[in-house]
């Protein structure tokens, strides 16, 4: 027994001369704590999967070992729950879930983990699309895959319609300087070839816009108002674009500056049809039409373009040529 409390106020000496021994020094013992993170925004959310992710900005003074999020249908979900594997380290990182049940609530929040155990970020709630909500057809038959993106419900790809939702008939009009002159409802394919509607869609001048007929029933051309909606959750004008942007150079011209695609929205440049009916930027741009007319020859309409992560909004003339994105009611 008394070798025992020797053998502990021994210790206790030992760790306090060397804790001593360091401060003359100037130095202070290292204290490991568990790493400081955040959860992501949620976005691109469809009826099985959803994007997100972390940051970390502490390690807590030992390597973070590994990271991702977490979720679950229960609140306050932990690794002991569905998870994804993100690598290690510090800063910002994306995630990816699948495998989820359509028209449910999720929780969600991203985790890290160092030699003093596992931390959480912040939780964030969802909800998946339905399945009904998960694709939307046009009156055509065209079959658009949809997400969610904050509280809203976009087309992932460009209208490609060539009837108005009544059944009508949407005027095709190929020479440039008819185009040029219209003052009603009309649509095109970029360069007037059909090999680009399935990919980037068609061209719609804003008369067939303001006709209130051109979306599929349920949804609409959104708003100057919604695309600010879109712009200000995604965190501003600045970095809008890059998050809707396609990732790579297999569509947009190189160096697609910021795509991360992260929202689902997957924007293709799908080029203009401007002044004299000319058409301009296949590959380099994408323009999209608003709902909200500026003035009485021009409504807003939102580009994103390769050389900016930006998404910038303002206002042309309604002959122009600009692809549709509609959103639900």
């Amino acid at each position: 027994m008394i070798h025992k409390k020797l053998l502990v106020i021994t210790t206790i000496v030992i760790t306090i001369s060397l804790i001593t021994i360091l401060c003359y020094k100037g130095l202070e013992p290292t204290l490991i704590s568990a790493p400081v993170l955040s959860t992501t925004k949620v976005s691109g959310i469809t009826s099985s999967s959803a994007l997100t992710g972390g940051d970390i900005t502490s390690d807590g003074g030992a390597a973070v070992i590994a990271r991702g999020v977490c979720w679950s249908t229960n609140s306050n979900p932990t690794i002991s729950d569905h998870t994804t594997k993100d690598g290690n380290g510090t800063g910002s990182f994306s995630s990816t879930i699948t495998g989820l049940l359509a028209d449910t609530t999720y929780h969600i929040r991203a985790y890290a983990t160092n030699s003093a155990g596992t931390a959480y970020g912040n939780t964030i709630t969802f909800n998946t699309l339905s399945t009904t909500d998960d694709t939307v057809t046009d009156i055509d038959g065209n079959v658009y895959r949809t997400v969610r993106i904050g509280d809203q419900i976009w087309m992932a790809e460009n209208l490609r319609t060539t009837r108005f939702n009544d059944g009508t008939s949407i005027s095709y009009v190929t020479d440039g300087s008819v185009w040029d002159g219209l003052t009603t409802p009309s649509y095109c394919w970029y360069n007037n070839d059909t090999s680009n509607k399935a990919t980037y869609g068609g061209m719609y001048n804003w008369y067939a816009v303001n006709t209130n007929k051109l979306a599929p029933v349920g949804w609409h051309v959104p708003t100057k108002e919604e695309w600010l909606t879109l712009i200000n959750y995604l965190g501003g004008e600045d970095v809008a674009g890059g998050k809707l942007k396609e990732v790579g150079t297999s569509h947009w011209a190189s160096p697609n500056t910021g795509a991360t695609d992260e929202t689902g929205f997957t924007a293709l440049p799908s080029g203009y049809r401007g002044g004299g009916g000319m058409f301009w930027h296949l590959g380099g741009a994408c323009f999209w039409w608003s709902a909200t007319r500026e003035s009485v020859n021009k409504a807003w309409r939102c580009s994103i373009n390769y050389l900016s992560s930006s998404l910038d909004i303002d206002n042309q003339y309604f002959t122009h040529g600009w692809s549709v994105r509609c959103v639900k009611n």
